[in-house]
């Protein structure tokens, strides 16, 4: 499972071992200036759209890289029986890799407030 850290104006995905295969990486940091809007979502697994370099175990996890061939590229590490956590980021002051990212996590809702909290 994907770790969330909010840390010194920054907010650090850590990606678990098997999630790093799929995911492409071990870790992602994302500016929070970064940051247009934080969601809480009780169903991550309808979020990711578009063709995709990753795994799907239909109904249950979804992890990697969704929107490959244009519209919104995503990064994703969702399971059915997490909430998720929502970024939706300006994607040139983020790096320009990704417009999204979601990622469950047991703390969903009160990243979201950290996050609302710390940008504002």
């Amino acid at each position: 499972m994907a770790t969330v850290i909010i840390n010194d104006g920054s907010i650090i995905l850590q990606f678990g071992p098997w999630e790093r295969f799929f995911a492409g990486r071990a870790r992602h940091t994302i500016p929070l200036a970064a940051v247009r809007q934080a969601i809480a979502t009780d169903e991550p697994l309808r979020v990711p759209r578009g063709a995709r370099k990753g795994l799907t175990v239909s109904g249950h996890t979804k992890i990697g890289v969704w929107g490959l061939y244009g519209g919104t590229r995503q990064l994703v590490s969702v399971n059915r029986h997490l909430p998720g956590l929502h970024l939706l980021l300006d994607r040139a002051s983020s790096g320009g890799e990704f417009d999204e990212v979601v990622i469950s996590v047991p703390d969903a809702d009160q990243l979201v407030e950290a996050i609302r909290a710390v940008a504002a």
